[in-house]
Protein backbone atom coordinates (compact mmCIF):
# COMPACT_ATOMS: atom_id res chain seq x y z
CA UNK A 1 0.00 0.00 0.00
CA UNK A 2 1.55 3.12 -1.01
CA UNK A 3 2.00 5.85 1.89
CA UNK A 4 0.41 9.12 0.49
CA UNK A 5 1.85 12.08 0.77
CA UNK A 6 -1.46 14.19 0.15
CA UNK A 7 -5.23 12.85 0.20
CA UNK A 8 -6.33 12.40 -3.57
CA UNK A 9 -10.01 13.37 -4.72
CA UNK A 10 -12.44 10.97 -6.37
CA UNK A 11 -12.05 13.23 -9.68
CA UNK A 12 -10.39 10.87 -12.29
CA UNK A 13 -6.63 11.29 -12.72
CA UNK A 14 -3.36 10.68 -14.85
CA UNK A 15 -0.31 9.74 -12.84
CA UNK A 16 3.74 9.60 -13.42
CA UNK A 17 5.93 8.04 -11.91
CA UNK A 18 9.72 8.48 -10.44
CA UNK A 19 12.00 5.92 -9.35
CA UNK A 20 14.72 6.04 -7.15
CA UNK A 21 17.69 3.41 -6.66
CA UNK A 22 18.98 4.34 -3.40
CA UNK A 23 18.19 2.72 0.18
CA UNK A 24 14.94 1.95 0.79
CA UNK A 25 12.75 4.05 3.18
CA UNK A 26 11.11 2.26 5.93
CA UNK A 27 7.69 2.01 6.58
CA UNK A 28 7.74 4.16 9.44
CA UNK A 29 9.23 6.89 8.01
CA UNK A 30 7.51 7.00 4.64
CA UNK A 31 5.11 9.36 6.21
CA UNK A 32 8.00 12.11 7.73
CA UNK A 33 9.53 12.88 4.53
CA UNK A 34 7.27 14.44 3.40
CA UNK A 35 7.75 17.21 6.34
CA UNK A 36 9.67 19.87 5.99
CA UNK A 37 13.39 19.78 7.44
CA UNK A 38 12.90 15.90 7.83
CA UNK A 39 15.11 13.25 6.45
CA UNK A 40 14.50 9.54 6.57
CA UNK A 41 17.49 9.01 9.17
CA UNK A 42 16.02 11.79 11.02
CA UNK A 43 19.36 13.71 11.39
CA UNK A 44 21.64 16.28 10.17
CA UNK A 45 23.90 13.70 9.92
CA UNK A 46 23.51 11.21 6.94
CA UNK A 47 25.07 9.26 3.86
CA UNK A 48 23.01 11.60 1.02
CA UNK A 49 22.81 15.19 0.77
CA UNK A 50 19.71 17.63 0.60
CA UNK A 51 17.74 20.14 2.72
CA UNK A 52 14.80 18.02 3.60
CA UNK A 53 12.14 20.09 1.69
CA UNK A 54 11.87 19.36 -2.14
CA UNK A 55 9.41 16.26 -0.89
CA UNK A 56 7.56 18.73 1.27
CA UNK A 57 7.79 21.59 -1.44
CA UNK A 58 6.52 18.71 -4.20
CA UNK A 59 3.72 17.89 -2.02
CA UNK A 60 2.38 21.54 -1.24
CA UNK A 61 2.95 21.75 -5.06
CA UNK A 62 0.88 18.82 -5.89
CA UNK A 63 -2.01 19.96 -3.47
CA UNK A 64 -2.85 23.05 -4.72
CA UNK A 65 -2.90 21.17 -8.02
CA UNK A 66 -5.95 19.06 -6.72
CA UNK A 67 -3.39 16.37 -6.85
CA UNK A 68 -1.21 14.23 -4.28
CA UNK A 69 2.08 12.58 -4.02
CA UNK A 70 2.65 8.62 -2.84
CA UNK A 71 5.38 6.51 -2.32
CA UNK A 72 5.94 2.73 -2.72
CA UNK A 73 9.62 1.38 -1.10
CA UNK A 74 11.09 -2.17 -0.74
CA UNK A 75 14.24 -3.45 0.10
CA UNK A 76 16.66 -4.75 -2.35
CA UNK A 77 14.20 -2.29 -5.10
CA UNK A 78 15.02 1.22 -4.06
CA UNK A 79 11.50 3.64 -4.01
CA UNK A 80 8.90 4.79 -6.02
CA UNK A 81 7.17 8.36 -6.00
CA UNK A 82 3.92 8.68 -7.93
CA UNK A 83 2.27 11.99 -8.73
CA UNK A 84 -1.18 12.08 -9.33
CA UNK A 85 -2.90 14.75 -11.03
CA UNK A 86 -7.15 14.96 -11.75
CA UNK A 87 -7.72 15.48 -15.54
CA UNK A 88 -9.77 18.54 -14.57
CA UNK A 89 -7.94 21.52 -13.92
CA UNK A 90 -8.36 22.81 -10.34
CA UNK A 91 -10.37 26.15 -9.95
CA UNK A 92 -8.55 29.78 -10.43
CA UNK A 93 -8.58 30.14 -6.95
CA UNK A 94 -6.96 27.20 -6.39
CA UNK A 95 -3.81 27.95 -8.74
CA UNK A 96 -3.83 31.06 -7.30
CA UNK A 97 -2.63 29.86 -4.14
CA UNK A 98 0.90 28.82 -6.25
CA UNK A 99 2.70 32.17 -6.21
CA UNK A 100 6.28 31.36 -5.70
CA UNK A 101 8.50 28.36 -4.97
CA UNK A 102 9.76 30.59 -1.88
CA UNK A 103 6.02 30.92 -0.41
CA UNK A 104 5.71 27.15 -0.96
CA UNK A 105 8.65 26.83 1.17
CA UNK A 106 7.15 29.32 3.68
CA UNK A 107 3.85 27.84 3.46
CA UNK A 108 5.61 23.90 4.02
CA UNK A 109 7.48 24.90 7.33
CA UNK A 110 4.92 27.07 8.64
CA UNK A 111 3.97 24.38 11.41
CA UNK A 112 7.50 23.65 12.59
CA UNK A 113 9.46 26.58 11.67
CA UNK A 114 9.84 29.54 13.65
CA UNK A 115 11.17 32.54 12.39
CA UNK A 116 15.25 33.23 13.71
CA UNK A 117 14.24 36.65 15.49
CA UNK A 118 11.33 35.07 17.31
CA UNK A 119 12.38 36.42 21.09
CA UNK A 120 14.30 33.54 22.44
CA UNK A 121 13.18 31.79 25.23
CA UNK A 122 15.04 33.24 28.17
CA UNK A 123 13.50 36.95 27.56
CA UNK A 124 10.74 37.32 29.72
CA UNK A 125 9.40 41.00 29.09
CA UNK A 126 10.97 43.11 26.01
CA UNK A 127 13.23 45.85 27.23
CA UNK A 128 11.46 48.37 25.06
CA UNK A 129 9.03 48.74 27.72
CA UNK A 130 11.45 50.38 30.07
CA UNK A 131 10.75 53.71 30.26
CA UNK A 132 13.58 55.62 28.60
CA UNK A 133 14.89 59.12 27.12
CA UNK A 134 13.87 58.58 23.18
CA UNK A 135 11.26 61.24 23.41
CA UNK A 136 13.67 63.93 25.64
CA UNK A 137 17.22 63.86 24.01
CA UNK A 138 18.72 67.73 23.50
CA UNK A 139 21.64 68.77 21.49
CA UNK A 140 24.02 68.55 24.14
CA UNK A 141 23.36 65.39 25.86
CA UNK A 142 25.27 62.49 26.41
CA UNK A 143 23.68 59.52 25.22
CA UNK A 144 23.94 55.77 26.58
CA UNK A 145 22.55 53.08 23.89
CA UNK A 146 21.94 50.11 26.29
CA UNK A 147 21.47 47.10 24.03
CA UNK A 148 19.95 44.33 26.39
CA UNK A 149 16.83 41.95 26.11
CA UNK A 150 15.92 41.75 29.92
CA UNK A 151 13.88 43.94 31.12
CA UNK A 152 14.91 44.06 34.34
CA UNK A 153 18.57 44.52 33.93
CA UNK A 154 17.68 47.21 31.03
CA UNK A 155 16.21 49.41 33.76
CA UNK A 156 19.64 48.84 36.07
CA UNK A 157 21.80 50.38 33.42
CA UNK A 158 19.47 52.96 32.37
CA UNK A 159 19.21 54.30 35.97
CA UNK A 160 22.86 54.00 36.31
CA UNK A 161 23.17 56.44 32.84
CA UNK A 162 20.74 58.34 34.74
CA UNK A 163 23.51 58.79 38.33
CA UNK A 164 26.02 59.49 35.99
CA UNK A 165 24.80 62.38 33.95
CA UNK A 166 23.58 60.32 30.49
CA UNK A 167 20.13 60.12 29.07
CA UNK A 168 19.63 56.29 27.72
CA UNK A 169 17.95 54.37 25.06
CA UNK A 170 17.15 50.80 25.23
CA UNK A 171 17.04 48.67 22.49
CA UNK A 172 16.26 44.70 23.13
CA UNK A 173 16.94 43.72 19.55
CA UNK A 174 19.97 43.94 17.20
CA UNK A 175 18.47 44.97 14.44
CA UNK A 176 16.78 47.78 16.31
CA UNK A 177 20.16 48.41 18.06
CA UNK A 178 21.84 49.62 14.92
CA UNK A 179 19.18 51.63 13.37
CA UNK A 180 19.20 53.47 16.51
CA UNK A 181 23.06 53.94 16.82
CA UNK A 182 23.47 54.73 12.96
CA UNK A 183 20.32 57.70 14.20
CA UNK A 184 21.31 58.75 17.47
CA UNK A 185 25.07 58.54 17.44
CA UNK A 186 25.41 57.62 21.14
CA UNK A 187 28.77 58.77 23.29
CA UNK A 188 28.74 54.89 25.01
CA UNK A 189 27.19 52.21 24.29
CA UNK A 190 26.35 48.53 26.30
CA UNK A 191 26.07 45.70 24.49
CA UNK A 192 24.74 42.16 25.41
CA UNK A 193 25.89 39.63 23.38
CA UNK A 194 23.06 36.93 24.07
CA UNK A 195 20.37 38.65 21.96
CA UNK A 196 16.93 37.14 20.71
CA UNK A 197 17.54 38.07 16.70
CA UNK A 198 21.25 38.23 15.95
CA UNK A 199 24.30 37.82 17.69
CA UNK A 200 25.67 40.94 19.75
CA UNK A 201 29.77 40.03 18.15
CA UNK A 202 27.76 41.07 14.30
CA UNK A 203 26.48 44.46 15.80
CA UNK A 204 29.78 45.13 17.10
CA UNK A 205 31.64 44.34 14.40
CA UNK A 206 29.13 46.42 12.18
CA UNK A 207 29.27 49.13 14.35
CA UNK A 208 33.37 48.99 14.39
CA UNK A 209 32.98 48.52 10.18
CA UNK A 210 31.29 51.69 10.08
CA UNK A 211 33.54 54.82 9.70
CA UNK A 212 30.51 56.98 11.50
CA UNK A 213 30.09 54.69 14.54
CA UNK A 214 33.45 53.14 15.31
CA UNK A 215 35.04 55.51 17.64
CA UNK A 216 31.83 55.28 19.90
CA UNK A 217 33.05 53.09 23.34
CA UNK A 218 31.28 49.97 23.43
CA UNK A 219 31.39 47.77 26.80
CA UNK A 220 30.35 44.19 26.42
CA UNK A 221 27.97 42.27 28.86
CA UNK A 222 28.95 38.75 28.10
CA UNK A 223 27.35 35.27 29.93
CA UNK A 224 30.86 33.86 29.25
CA UNK A 225 34.17 35.12 29.74
CA UNK A 226 35.40 36.43 26.34
CA UNK A 227 37.88 39.11 26.90
CA UNK A 228 40.08 38.61 24.07
CA UNK A 229 37.33 37.87 21.74
CA UNK A 230 36.03 41.26 22.65
CA UNK A 231 38.96 43.72 22.79
CA UNK A 232 40.43 42.04 19.60
CA UNK A 233 37.05 44.05 17.91
CA UNK A 234 37.62 47.00 19.32
CA UNK A 235 35.32 46.77 23.10
CA UNK A 236 36.43 49.37 25.38
CA UNK A 237 36.16 46.13 28.13
CA UNK A 238 33.95 43.06 28.79
CA UNK A 239 31.83 42.35 31.85
CA UNK A 240 30.79 39.08 32.84
CA UNK A 241 27.03 38.31 33.89
CA UNK A 242 26.00 37.68 36.40
CA UNK A 243 27.06 41.47 37.11
CA UNK A 244 27.29 42.83 40.68
CA UNK A 245 27.11 46.74 41.47
CA UNK A 246 30.88 47.17 41.88
CA UNK A 247 31.32 45.66 38.37
CA UNK A 248 28.30 48.01 36.73
CA UNK A 249 30.45 50.76 38.91
CA UNK A 250 33.47 49.95 36.99
CA UNK A 251 31.98 49.49 33.65
CA UNK A 252 30.46 52.72 33.13
CA UNK A 253 33.70 54.59 34.81
CA UNK A 254 35.22 52.99 32.16
CA UNK A 255 32.69 54.53 29.65
CA UNK A 256 32.45 57.73 31.11
CA UNK A 257 36.31 58.16 31.58
CA UNK A 258 36.83 57.09 27.67
CA UNK A 259 33.96 60.12 26.73
CA UNK A 260 35.21 62.86 29.10
CA UNK A 261 39.11 62.59 28.31
CA UNK A 262 39.54 63.67 24.25
CA UNK A 263 42.87 63.30 24.35
CA UNK A 264 44.26 59.61 24.37
CA UNK A 265 47.53 58.45 25.33
CA UNK A 266 49.64 55.90 23.09
CA UNK A 267 52.70 54.14 23.59
CA UNK A 268 55.07 53.52 20.61
CA UNK A 269 57.95 51.12 21.45
CA UNK A 270 60.15 51.09 18.07
CA UNK A 271 63.49 50.47 17.78
CA UNK A 272 64.47 52.04 14.41
CA UNK A 273 64.61 55.53 15.45
CA UNK A 274 63.22 56.87 11.53
CA UNK A 275 60.59 54.29 11.26
CA UNK A 276 59.46 55.85 14.57
CA UNK A 277 59.26 59.05 13.57
CA UNK A 278 57.45 58.11 10.74
CA UNK A 279 55.11 56.54 12.71
CA UNK A 280 54.73 59.49 15.51
CA UNK A 281 53.91 61.70 12.00
CA UNK A 282 51.20 59.33 10.80
CA UNK A 283 49.14 58.49 13.79
CA UNK A 284 50.21 61.95 15.70
CA UNK A 285 47.07 64.71 16.09
CA UNK A 286 45.47 66.99 18.61
CA UNK A 287 43.33 64.07 20.14
CA UNK A 288 46.44 61.25 20.28
CA UNK A 289 49.53 62.06 23.08
CA UNK A 290 52.10 59.40 21.94
CA UNK A 291 55.28 58.85 23.91
CA UNK A 292 57.47 57.39 21.42
CA UNK A 293 60.73 55.35 22.92
CA UNK A 294 62.85 52.66 21.92
CA UNK A 295 62.87 49.96 24.74
CA UNK A 296 60.61 48.77 27.40
CA UNK A 297 62.74 49.89 30.06
CA UNK A 298 62.90 53.64 28.50
CA UNK A 299 58.95 52.83 28.10
CA UNK A 300 58.69 52.57 32.03
CA UNK A 301 60.53 55.41 33.00
CA UNK A 302 58.94 58.23 30.38
CA UNK A 303 55.35 56.99 31.16
CA UNK A 304 55.67 57.50 34.77
CA UNK A 305 51.71 57.55 36.39
CA UNK A 306 50.67 58.45 33.11
CA UNK A 307 47.89 55.84 32.17
CA UNK A 308 48.48 54.06 28.49
CA UNK A 309 45.21 53.69 26.30
CA UNK A 310 47.19 51.49 23.69
CA UNK A 311 50.34 50.12 22.66
CA UNK A 312 52.02 49.54 19.58
CA UNK A 313 55.42 47.58 20.07
CA UNK A 314 58.20 46.06 17.23
CA UNK A 315 59.09 42.88 18.58
CA UNK A 316 62.58 43.71 16.47
CA UNK A 317 63.52 45.78 19.47
CA UNK A 318 64.30 42.46 21.69
CA UNK A 319 66.12 39.13 21.32
CA UNK A 320 64.21 37.64 24.26
CA UNK A 321 60.96 35.04 23.48
CA UNK A 322 58.31 37.48 21.81
CA UNK A 323 55.60 35.57 24.37
CA UNK A 324 57.59 37.19 27.25
CA UNK A 325 58.78 40.40 26.25
CA UNK A 326 54.98 40.90 25.88
CA UNK A 327 54.30 39.25 29.48
CA UNK A 328 56.59 41.58 31.19
CA UNK A 329 55.68 45.07 29.13
CA UNK A 330 51.97 44.46 30.30
CA UNK A 331 53.31 43.76 33.96
CA UNK A 332 55.83 46.62 33.62
CA UNK A 333 53.76 49.00 32.08
CA UNK A 334 50.88 48.37 33.76
CA UNK A 335 48.66 47.84 30.68
CA UNK A 336 46.00 45.51 32.53
CA UNK A 337 43.62 44.65 29.62
CA UNK A 338 44.31 47.62 27.07
CA UNK A 339 44.99 46.76 23.72
CA UNK A 340 48.22 45.83 22.38
CA UNK A 341 49.47 45.94 18.83
CA UNK A 342 52.19 43.91 17.80
CA UNK A 343 54.18 45.23 14.86
CA UNK A 344 57.06 43.72 12.87
CA UNK A 345 59.03 43.69 10.26
CA UNK A 346 60.35 39.72 11.18
CA UNK A 347 58.00 37.14 9.69
CA UNK A 348 56.00 35.10 12.52
CA UNK A 349 55.73 31.18 12.32
CA UNK A 350 52.02 29.89 12.57
CA UNK A 351 53.12 28.63 16.30
CA UNK A 352 54.31 32.07 17.07
CA UNK A 353 50.92 34.00 16.39
CA UNK A 354 49.03 31.39 17.85
CA UNK A 355 51.28 32.23 21.12
CA UNK A 356 50.89 35.63 20.74
CA UNK A 357 46.98 35.90 20.07
CA UNK A 358 46.00 35.60 24.28
CA UNK A 359 48.17 38.68 25.01
CA UNK A 360 47.54 40.76 22.01
CA UNK A 361 44.99 42.57 20.27
CA UNK A 362 45.99 42.93 16.70
CA UNK A 363 49.29 41.47 14.61
CA UNK A 364 50.57 43.92 11.90
CA UNK A 365 53.40 42.55 9.61
CA UNK A 366 55.10 45.05 7.72
CA UNK A 367 54.32 45.39 4.06
CA UNK A 368 53.27 47.96 1.51
CA UNK A 369 50.36 48.90 3.28
CA UNK A 370 51.18 48.05 7.10
CA UNK A 371 51.76 51.67 8.33
CA UNK A 372 48.11 52.51 6.62
CA UNK A 373 47.01 49.36 9.02
CA UNK A 374 48.49 50.35 11.86
CA UNK A 375 47.15 54.26 11.83
CA UNK A 376 43.29 51.90 11.45
CA UNK A 377 44.01 49.86 14.03
CA UNK A 378 45.22 52.55 16.39
CA UNK A 379 42.41 54.39 15.51
CA UNK A 380 40.20 51.53 16.39
CA UNK A 381 41.16 51.10 19.47
CA UNK A 382 41.82 55.34 20.70
CA UNK A 383 38.08 55.62 19.69
CA UNK A 384 38.95 58.11 17.42
CA UNK A 385 36.66 60.02 15.61
CA UNK A 386 36.93 60.32 11.96
CA UNK A 387 35.26 63.96 11.81
CA UNK A 388 37.92 65.14 14.18
CA UNK A 389 40.52 63.81 11.75
CA UNK A 390 42.49 65.72 9.14
CA UNK A 391 41.52 65.25 5.50
CA UNK A 392 44.78 63.17 4.51
CA UNK A 393 44.02 60.65 7.42
CA UNK A 394 40.38 60.53 6.55
CA UNK A 395 41.30 59.51 3.06
CA UNK A 396 43.21 56.24 4.60
CA UNK A 397 40.75 55.18 6.44
CA UNK A 398 37.66 55.18 4.23
CA UNK A 399 40.27 53.54 1.33
CA UNK A 400 40.79 50.56 3.81
CA UNK A 401 36.86 50.38 4.62
CA UNK A 402 35.90 50.47 1.11
CA UNK A 403 33.33 47.55 1.24
CA UNK A 404 34.39 45.99 -2.05
CA UNK A 405 38.41 45.98 -1.43
CA UNK A 406 37.40 44.70 1.93
CA UNK A 407 36.31 41.41 0.17
CA UNK A 408 38.97 42.03 -2.72
CA UNK A 409 41.91 39.10 -2.44
CA UNK A 410 40.23 37.24 0.77
CA UNK A 411 39.93 33.40 -0.09
CA UNK A 412 36.50 31.93 1.53
CA UNK A 413 35.93 28.30 2.00
CA UNK A 414 32.48 27.07 1.16
CA UNK A 415 31.52 23.88 2.21
CA UNK A 416 28.13 22.72 1.21
CA UNK A 417 27.06 19.25 -0.75
CA UNK A 418 25.14 20.51 -3.11
CA UNK A 419 26.99 21.56 -6.30
CA UNK A 420 23.87 24.13 -7.16
CA UNK A 421 24.69 26.07 -4.28
CA UNK A 422 28.50 26.15 -4.28
CA UNK A 423 27.72 27.31 -8.24
CA UNK A 424 25.33 30.19 -7.04
CA UNK A 425 27.39 31.19 -4.13
CA UNK A 426 30.87 30.94 -6.19
CA UNK A 427 29.26 33.12 -8.99
CA UNK A 428 28.28 35.74 -6.30
CA UNK A 429 31.61 36.37 -4.43
CA UNK A 430 33.75 36.15 -7.67
CA UNK A 431 32.32 39.16 -8.99
CA UNK A 432 33.76 40.66 -5.40
CA UNK A 433 37.11 39.43 -6.50
CA UNK A 434 36.93 36.85 -3.91
CA UNK A 435 38.64 33.49 -4.12
CA UNK A 436 36.33 30.42 -4.09
CA UNK A 437 37.64 26.69 -2.27
CA UNK A 438 35.02 24.58 -2.29
CA UNK A 439 33.96 21.14 -0.34
CA UNK A 440 31.53 18.83 0.21
CA UNK A 441 31.80 17.31 3.12
CA UNK A 442 32.83 17.99 6.74
CA UNK A 443 36.43 15.69 6.48
CA UNK A 444 37.28 17.27 3.22
CA UNK A 445 36.76 21.15 4.97
CA UNK A 446 38.95 19.95 7.55
CA UNK A 447 41.89 18.62 5.12
CA UNK A 448 41.72 21.67 2.85
CA UNK A 449 42.08 24.23 5.75
CA UNK A 450 44.96 22.38 7.17
CA UNK A 451 46.90 21.63 3.86
CA UNK A 452 45.59 25.05 2.47
CA UNK A 453 46.80 28.29 3.15
CA UNK A 454 45.41 31.67 3.73
CA UNK A 455 42.07 31.01 4.40
CA UNK A 456 40.18 33.93 5.52
CA UNK A 457 36.59 32.53 6.35
CA UNK A 458 34.48 29.18 6.23
CA UNK A 459 30.71 29.04 4.84
CA UNK A 460 29.42 26.19 6.53
CA UNK A 461 26.63 24.55 5.01
CA UNK A 462 25.27 22.72 8.66
CA UNK A 463 23.70 19.54 6.51
CA UNK A 464 26.23 17.78 5.33
CA UNK A 465 26.57 13.85 4.64
CA UNK A 466 28.15 11.82 7.34
CA UNK A 467 29.87 14.48 9.23
CA UNK A 468 27.15 17.26 9.96
CA UNK A 469 27.99 21.16 9.99
CA UNK A 470 27.63 21.18 13.69
CA UNK A 471 30.33 18.45 14.26
CA UNK A 472 32.92 19.80 11.58
CA UNK A 473 32.77 23.54 13.35
CA UNK A 474 33.62 21.89 15.93
CA UNK A 475 36.55 19.96 15.04
CA UNK A 476 37.83 23.29 12.94
CA UNK A 477 37.86 25.32 16.69
CA UNK A 478 39.60 22.44 18.07
CA UNK A 479 42.76 22.07 15.68
CA UNK A 480 45.77 24.92 16.50
CA UNK A 481 45.17 27.91 14.27
CA UNK A 482 41.60 28.47 14.30
CA UNK A 483 39.99 29.57 16.84
CA UNK A 484 40.02 33.28 15.70
CA UNK A 485 39.10 31.96 11.33
CA UNK A 486 35.41 33.31 10.98
CA UNK A 487 32.97 30.67 10.42
CA UNK A 488 29.00 31.29 9.28
CA UNK A 489 26.86 28.65 9.62
CA UNK A 490 24.11 28.32 6.88
CA UNK A 491 21.23 26.14 7.16
CA UNK A 492 18.28 25.45 5.52
CA UNK A 493 16.36 26.05 8.95
CA UNK A 494 14.80 28.73 10.02
CA UNK A 495 14.15 26.94 13.59
CA UNK A 496 14.04 28.37 16.77
CA UNK A 497 17.27 27.98 18.78
CA UNK A 498 18.57 27.56 15.90
CA UNK A 499 21.12 30.31 15.96
CA UNK A 500 22.17 29.92 19.62
CA UNK A 501 22.99 25.90 18.18
CA UNK A 502 25.45 27.24 15.87
CA UNK A 503 27.14 29.53 18.12
CA UNK A 504 27.33 27.22 20.91
CA UNK A 505 29.26 24.57 18.49
CA UNK A 506 31.60 27.57 17.97
CA UNK A 507 30.23 29.79 14.82
CA UNK A 508 31.17 33.19 14.38
CA UNK A 509 27.69 33.78 12.94
CA UNK A 510 24.51 32.10 11.18
CA UNK A 511 22.70 32.79 7.69
CA UNK A 512 19.39 30.61 7.00
CA UNK A 513 18.72 29.57 3.11
CA UNK A 514 17.37 31.30 1.51
CA UNK A 515 20.43 33.21 1.17
CA UNK A 516 19.91 37.19 0.88
CA UNK A 517 22.72 38.43 -1.08
CA UNK A 518 23.21 41.20 0.25
CA UNK A 519 22.94 39.94 4.08
CA UNK A 520 26.03 37.55 2.72
CA UNK A 521 28.47 40.39 1.79
CA UNK A 522 27.46 42.07 4.97
CA UNK A 523 28.44 39.28 7.15
CA UNK A 524 31.22 38.30 4.79
CA UNK A 525 32.76 42.15 5.41
CA UNK A 526 31.86 42.30 8.81
CA UNK A 527 33.84 39.11 9.86
CA UNK A 528 36.81 39.02 7.26
CA UNK A 529 39.83 40.17 9.15
CA UNK A 530 41.32 43.75 7.33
Amino acid sequence: MPTRGCQRSSTPTRSGCSRCSATCIQPEKQQIIFEAFQQADGSTSRRYGGTGLGLAISREIARVLGGEIAVVSAPGKGSTFKLYLPHVCPSTRAVRGLDTAIDVERRVGEQQAVAVDEPAAHVETPAEEVDDDRHDIRPNDRVLLVIEDDQAFARVLVDEAHARGFKAVVAARGATAITLAGQLRPHAITLDIRLPDISGWRILNQLKHDLATRHIPVHVISAHEELEHGLARGALGIAVKPLTRDAIETAFVRLEDCVNRPVKNLLLIEGDQVQRERLVELIGNGDVHTTAVATASEARASLGDQRVDCAVVDLGLADEDAVELIDRLRREVDLGDRPLIVYTARELTPQEQDRLKPFTQSIILNGPEAPERLFDETALFLHRAIMRMPESRRRILERLHDVNATLAGKKVLLVDDDIRNIYAMTSVLERYNVTVVSAESGREAISLLHGLPGIDAVLMDIMLPEMDGYETIRAIRGGAGFASLPIIAVTAKAMKGDREKCIDAGASDYLAKPIDTEQLLTLLRVWLPH
